[in-house]
């Protein structure tokens, strides 16, 4: 521990929560996420969480097929902030003291993010939900969050997935495919690995902070990786 706190940082796929839909938000996956977090934050541990958009608008996809780069990023950072105010509002009906922060100022919705704002908001209990990734284009939500859990001092970062933990190659696609229960951010670079992205595992590496990988299907899922309860692989 970095401190004398629990600070956990936790990244959310925007796929996460489409649920069995194809595309967008569907409430009721929302809402169990939202339990999922309480059951977290119920053992005294400061959250923050950082959620992409993918099932919204993806930049990366819109810029292969010929739109402007950063344009296509700003649309997807404004995907995220529509996930981050679903999620706030299903952790809000059940009393969890939660604010949005974005990278960028969209004051009518949420703050503008601040980091000792975001800290001071964290050590009085409230979880904070950063959007709009790093706030410039080319960055994915997977170095946002490595870049806030440093600047935040957080002592893991949760990367929930479809799966439970790394593997050599997807193993949706090849049964026989090695699962790595722990690997070096060295070696994770080296095999060009892609559950999070280099400029993201770099980040990690330099602020020693390790990061789990597991699959967000489970019932209570956070609060088991906490307590090394469910499978998972880590990167440190």
């Amino acid at each position: 521990m970095k401190k004398n706190f629990k600070r956990v940082l936790i990244k959310l796929s925007g796929e996460s929560l489409m649920g069995n839909e194809d595309y967008g938000i569907q409430l009721k996956t929302v809402d169990r996420l939202a339990r999922d977090l309480l059951s977290l934050k119920r053992c005294n541990i400061q959250i923050c969480l950082v959620v992409g958009g993918g099932n919204i608008f993806r930049g990366l996809a819109a810029s292969a097929k010929g739109m402007d780069r950063a344009n296509a990023d700003y649309m997807g950072m404004l995907a995220t902030v529509m996930n981050s105010l679903a999620i706030q509002n299903s952790l809000e009906k059940l009393k969890i003291d939660t604010r949005v922060m974005s990278a960028f100022p969209i004051q009518s919705v949420c703050e503008t993010y601040i980091r000792r704002k975001a800290i001071r908001h964290m050590e009085k209990q409230r979880l904070i939900i950063c959007a709009a990734g790093t706030g410039n284009p080319y960055f994915s939500t997977d170095t946002a969050a490595s870049l806030r859990a440093a600047e935040l001092d957080c002592n893991f970062i949760y990367k929930a997935t479809q799966v439970d933990g790394i593997y050599e190659k997807d193993p949706k696609k090849f049964k026989n495919a090695k699962k790595y229960k722990s690997i070096s951010y060295s070696d994770y670079l080296s095999k060009n690995l892609k559950v999070m992205d280099s400029a993201a595992i770099s980040v990690a590496r330099e602020n020693q902070i390790p990061i789990k990988i597991f699959s967000i299907l489970n019932k209570d899922c956070f609060k088991k990786i906490y307590y090394n309860k469910q499978d998972y692989s880590v990167i440190k």
